[in-house]
């Protein structure tokens, strides 16, 4: 309770409590997450479960027009599933993909910044050109380049089993470079303080150095740009979903249910797409949101 406490006295919770941006992006996420983990429990249907769907419930509109049924309050799609029960399990493999994705790219983002910021010379320069020219080059071009050649590289009936972990390996090592940048900016300035340089005399390993004095230094700016590339990887996913390279149809993620939804948007069936579209918006409009307040709270300079 007092690490509690301290936090809601903190700098942090107070900015956050006078933000009213910041309020209503948390309340709006705390919904679609609460939709998310509780969708095995409160989703009217299981869009997963392929044998309870029927096709004469395809194509029915949201429960307040005319044709509408209260068994499915946003319609359905061409399969027959419940377009609410597949949003929310839809956000819950968005998220994890995303949330994955940010993980891998934040790992591999501080082990490289770490290295070349330490070690400096003829690494660093090889590890930040590398990271520049990958920088030059927009990150769904590097995630479909990797999907690709990880798809051309792996069996058939392998890919299918391994298609999420190839989607967030190849969103993840798309967002490497910001992070190694940031942290490698930060271990330069770090590396020549007085504690790392009494850590060497005292005859410390440099890889101990790394984890245990300069890398919890260096976290505070990863965590910023954590968040606000969480809602970029969601839109990686759901773009890669969408030109029909990411999850299959029977693994409705956001981008999933958009890309089903476009081929019946000019024939009338507009819910398919636009209830998917506008989750999809909300989500990542909130993290961004969070991820700007976070960013300015942590700012010394805007205190």
């Amino acid at each position: 309770m007092s690490a509690i406490a301290r936090w809601l006295d903190s700098d942090v919770a107070y900015s956050f409590r006078r933000s009213p941006v910041a309020l209503m992006a948390a309340l709006v996420l705390a919904i679609i997450l609460a939709g998310a983990v509780l969708a095995p429990w409160i989703a009217p249907h299981n869009p997963l479960d392929l044998a309870s769907l029927n096709l004469m419930d395809s194509r029915i509109p949201p429960v307040w027009d005319a044709e509408g049924q209260r068994s499915f309050p946003l319609g359905t799609d061409d399969q027959g599933r419940d377009i609410l029960s597949g949003i929310m399990y839809g956000v819950r493999i968005s998220l994890v993909i995303g949330v994955a994705s940010v993980i891998f790219a934040i790992v591999a983002g501080i082990a490289v910044g770490l290295l070349a910021g330490y070690a400096g010379g003829v690494l660093d320069a090889v590890l930040m050109r590398v990271a520049d020219i990958q920088l030059t080059f927009p990150a769904i071009l590097i995630a479909l380049l990797v999907d690709g050649v990880v798809t051309a590289a792996l069996p058939q009936e392998m890919h299918e089993r391994l298609k999420t972990q190839v989607l967030i390996f190849s969103i993840g090592i798309s967002f490497w470079p910001q992070f190694a940048r940031t942290v490698r900016g930060s271990t330069l300035v770090e590396r020549g303080r007085e504690y790392v340089m009494a850590a060497r005399v005292i005859g410390l390993s440099s890889g101990r150095i790394m984890l245990t004095h300069i890398l919890p230094n260096v976290l505070g700016p990863v965590f910023v740009i954590g968040t606000l590339t969480l809602g970029l990887a969601i839109l990686s996913e759901a773009t890669l979903s969408f030109l029909g390279v990411g999850l299959p149809p029977s693994s409705p993620s956001v981008g999933t249910l958009i890309r089903i939804g476009n081929d019946f948007l000019f024939s009338g069936e507009w819910w398919m797409t636009i209830f998917p579209g506008l989750t999809l918006v909300l989500l990542v409009l909130s993290i961004n949101l969070l991820g700007d307040w976070l960013r300015d709270a942590l700012n010394p300079k805007l205190r």
